[in-house]
């Protein structure tokens, strides 16, 4: 069950021309994951961080997911990228992966706004929605001046400190991340940084995502959904969970006691997401 199985890396082109990179592995009932922040498809196959959760899921689906525009092994390249663009890549990848059959639909962290735009285009194609740490809204919409200026200043931070061994950024960035890693975790959080994107690109994507607002899709979702959020996350607010499971007909929460935005293999939080991830999609 905890053996990593293989995976097969393929490419596609999004409308704009832009080459995705997206990944398939194991086999069993589908499982599509929305691309979240900060992925590199081999290199977090290899993850302290990510690799129990790609083993969990490979464990239990067919599991496929892909990088987003600007990371990891698809293109440095933003390209055209209007608000819907996210969702519109992932109607590739599905079209890709899955051309006719429903699948349960994963979205950790801003991999939610795709994802809740695709279930409320597509109700047919998703059987079940599984969101993690997400968000509807980015930090502009929020109303907390204090957290905006907070999340401005490490856009700033990026463009100058991304991927450099560099103290304060890893005590600023990281550390919300993941407050309770080990240091080879946060060492290789950083490794991630370099590997995956370029300063540029890590700012532009951090204000996009504060731009952000899928709040008005929400009520148009009519999917089984399943909220998990970590009490004290310190990068998405408990109160952005609450907004998308009050506003989904029908959605269930879970709340987890935890700091870490990722949840670490040997916290308790991680077993309790395990659990109802499996009870919810019944695999």
């Amino acid at each position: 069950m905890d053996e990593r199985p293989r995976q097969q890396i393929h490419h596609l082109r999004a409308a704009d021309g832009v080459q995705l990179a997206w990944a398939d592995a194991s086999d069993g009932p589908l499982l599509i994951k929305a691309a979240n922040w900060l992925t590199h498809l081999e290199h977090e196959w290899e993850s302290p961080l990510w690799g129990h959760w790609l083993r969990f899921f490979a464990g239990h689906f067919r599991l496929v997911r892909y990088d987003e525009r600007g990371c990891g092994m698809t293109d440095w390249n933003l390209g055209e990228l209007p608000p819907d663009r996210w969702v519109e890549d992932l109607e590739r990848v599905v079209g890709a992966a899955a051309p006719q059959a429903p699948f349960t639909l994963l979205g950790i962290s801003q991999g939610a706004l795709a994802a809740v735009s695709f279930a409320a285009r597509h109700p047919e194609r998703v059987s079940r929605l599984l969101l993690y740490g997400a968000f509807a809204r980015g930090a502009s919409w929020r109303g907390d001046p204090d957290a905006l200026r907070s999340y401005q200043a490490i856009i700033d931070l990026s463009r100058s400190g991304w991927g450099k061994e560099n103290p304060a950024f890893r005590q600023i960035f990281t550390s919300r991340f993941i407050p309770g890693a080990s240091e080879e975790q946060m060492t290789w959080f950083n490794e991630l940084c370099r590997k995956t994107t370029s300063p540029e690109i890590a700012a532009e994507l951090l204000a996009i995502r504060s731009r952000a607002n899928v709040v008005d899709a929400l009520e148009r979702v009519r999917t089984p959904t399943l909220v998990v959020h970590a009490r004290n996350d310190q990068v998405i607010p408990l109160a952005e969970g609450h907004l998308i499971a009050s506003a989904i007909p029908g959605a269930e929460f879970v709340e987890l006691d935890s700091s870490n935005h990722i949840l670490l293999e040997t916290e308790p939080a991680w077993e309790r997401f395990r659990s109802a991830a499996l009870e919810f999609t019944g695999a």
